[in-house]
């Protein structure tokens, strides 16, 4: 059974950084496409990053290219999410995502979902 815990989330000040954590258990990363989406109050879940498993490649949505980075450690199925230069903009709950089927790193169609981690940037 897969299951996905997010950790690392805070109260941060402009242009701080954080790193957020995701353990992952019941996958093998390189099986899945995995992925951090954020849900700000009022507004759609988005895409932030993504992993894809099957080719190695890693995406970025436009609004935190350059800023955020997505990694791995695969001996302890961690995936992290270190952000830099935070804005306000960037208050969210993050969520981490994962599945099996081959797709769309941006898709919402992601069959398993950690509880999400609450990151908060004060303007």
């Amino acid at each position: 059974q897969v299951r996905l815990v997010e950790s690392g989330g805070g109260l941060v000040q402009p242009g701080e950084s954080l790193t957020l954590s995701c353990a992952a258990s019941g996958l093998t990363f390189n099986n899945y496409r995995m992925a951090w989406f954020r849900q700000a109050p009022g507004k759609e879940r988005e895409f932030v990053a993504g992993f894809n498993g099957f080719t190695g490649s890693t995406y970025y949505a436009a609004s935190v290219k350059g800023r955020f980075t997505m990694s791995k450690e695969n001996g302890r199925n961690l995936v992290y999410l270190q952000m830099n230069s935070l804005k306000p903009e960037d208050t969210a709950v993050y969520y981490c995502a994962a599945d099996r089927q081959f797709g769309a790193l941006d898709a919402l169609n992601y069959a398993y979902w950690g509880q999400g981690t609450q990151v908060t940037v004060p303007s």
